[in-house]
């Protein structure tokens, strides 16, 4: 689908130039705060990543275009807009693009569209998972698919809505591994509700991004799912 594919000036000299990009999806300003605040929010992440180095790159369909960083103008029509514009899943995209209309990008589109520019790395709020109640509602997530499929790797934190339990068992089932950074394995034991904390714990704070890198350069899919020194952030690689 890359002819569909709008690649920011910003966002493709920097990527042609090697620099640090990061994806950041749009669901969050279109349905996940008022205006002006969803606005506000969404500059206000965006000069956080210009200050640490790195290019912003909000990521939306707009007009039927994927959008890979989008201006301020853009950006202000999405929080405006806001409901209006339906949430795009993996599913919707070929509707919006074939008709020629907006969406914002929920974890599982922000990843695709990322992995079409070729932007590697992707910060958010949360992934989705395996619902509460799942065994009755099937109410699980197509981010964990994605996150199977997408060499994109996602910062986020977690969602107290979801079974950690049972995320964690879907996600090895798809290949996924866990490592935590920056809790003991007894504190990420007990936040991520699990057995075996040992198979947690990174050495340090780079040790998942280097896990990440080894197993992408022998082409093999890997999830890393590991908490920061916040204690509520979740680190998702692929």
């Amino acid at each position: 689908m890359n002819k569909y594919l709008d690649i920011a000036p910003e966002v493709a000299e920097a990527l042609a130039a090697g620099k640090p990009v990061v994806a950041l999806e749009s669901t969050i300003i279109s349905h996940g705060m008022p205006y002006p605040q969803n606005v506000e929010t969404a500059l206000k992440v965006e000069q956080i990543i210009r200050d640490a180095g790195a290019v912003p790159a909000t990521i939306a369909i707009i007009g039927g275009r994927l959008k890979a960083g989008l201006s301020k103008e853009e950006i202000d029509y999405l929080g405006r807009t806001g409901a209006g514009i339906p949430k795009a899943s993996r599913r919707d995209l070929p509707v919006l693009v074939a008709q020629g209309k907006d969406g914002a990008c929920t974890v599982t589109t922000t990843m695709m569209i990322a992995d079409m520019a070729g932007i590697r790395v992707f910060a958010t709020g949360g992934i989705g998972g395996v619902h509460r109640g799942a065994q009755e509602t099937f109410d699980i997530s197509a981010d964990l698919e994605e996150l199977a499929n997408t060499s994109v790797m996602v910062v986020c934190a977690a969602r107290a809505r979801k079974d950690l339990i049972c995320t964690r068992a879907a996600a090895r089932q798809r290949g996924c591994s866990f490592r935590n950074e920056g809790l003991s394995p007894q504190d990420a034991a007990l936040v991520l509700q699990v057995r075996h904390p040992r198979d947690l714990t990174c050495a340090d704070r780079g040790g998942g991004v280097r896990v990440c890198a080894v197993f992408r350069g022998v082409k093999n899919f890997w999830e890393i799912f590991g908490f920061c020194e916040t204690k509520q952030t979740f680190l998702a690689s692929n």
